[in-house]
């Protein structure tokens, strides 16, 4: 199963709040958190995360971007919401 597939299994709400209906994890995100989320279910890669970062919150520091995303990414993993082995 792709990354995005797995991630349309998964309930948001506009505030953040998610819901794993397969592992029955519920939890929240912050605003930059849920930006990611809906990009990753758009089908975006990193790449196009990061591009997606950077205008939407007009950063130029790609670096720090990168960092932060392959932890958020990380984190998801941990909690079971994307396959430990999956690739974006």
């Amino acid at each position: 199963m792709s990354v995005e597939q797995r991630l349309k299994e998964i309930a948001l709400s506009e505030s953040g709040f998610v819901f794993d209906p397969v592992t029955g994890l519920t939890f929240s995100v912050s605003p930059t958190g849920l930006f990611i989320l809906e990009r990753l279910r758009d089908g975006k890669d990193a790449d196009g995360v990061i591009e997606a970062l950077r205008e939407e919150f007009d950063t130029t520091d790609r670096n720090d971007l990168v960092r932060d995303l392959n932890e958020f990414l990380r984190a998801l993993k941990e909690q079971g919401i994307l396959p430990r082995d999956s690739e974006v």
